[in-house]
């Protein structure tokens, strides 16, 4: 398993797909405008981490702790979120377009100007969210 140290010397590397990231700690991480494109986050913890503008473009992010997590602006496009918990989540202005939430935890997040197009929400748990201000 990959810490949090180990994480950031690896994302100075530019080939980072093979990487198993599966269940990782990386609470309070700055992964601001990293790209995470195709990378396997599956049950990591990511919570209160700054995840501003990063690309998670077609990552598993399934079972993943993102509570608190900062992805303002962040592309989530296809990405897999089955029963990640995202409560109280920024996700304001983020490309959630396609993306699998069934199952998943959005319990006060805020999803101001976040794009939703084509995502499956079943069974999400969207109580204290607003979706007025949504695209979708």
């Amino acid at each position: 398993m990959v810490n949090k140290n180990e994480l950031i010397l690896l994302l100075s590397r530019r080939n980072i797909r093979e990487i198993d990231l599966r269940y990782g700690e990386f609470e309070n991480i700055d992964l601001s405008e990293v790209n995470l494109e195709g990378i396997n986050l599956e049950g990591a913890n990511l919570s209160k981490a700054n995840l501003v503008k990063a690309n998670f473009h077609s990552c598993n992010l399934s079972q993943a702790n993102l509570t608190g997590a900062i992805l303002y602006r962040a592309n989530l496009n296809s990405a897999n979120l089955r029963e990640a918990n995202l409560s109280s989540a920024n996700l304001s202005n983020a490309d959630l377009s396609q993306a699998d939430l069934s199952g998943a935890i959005l319990e006060g997040a805020d999803l101001t100007g976040t794009n939703l197009l084509g995502a499956n929400l079943s069974g999400t748990d969207l109580s204290l969210v607003d979706l007025s201000q949504c695209i979708r």
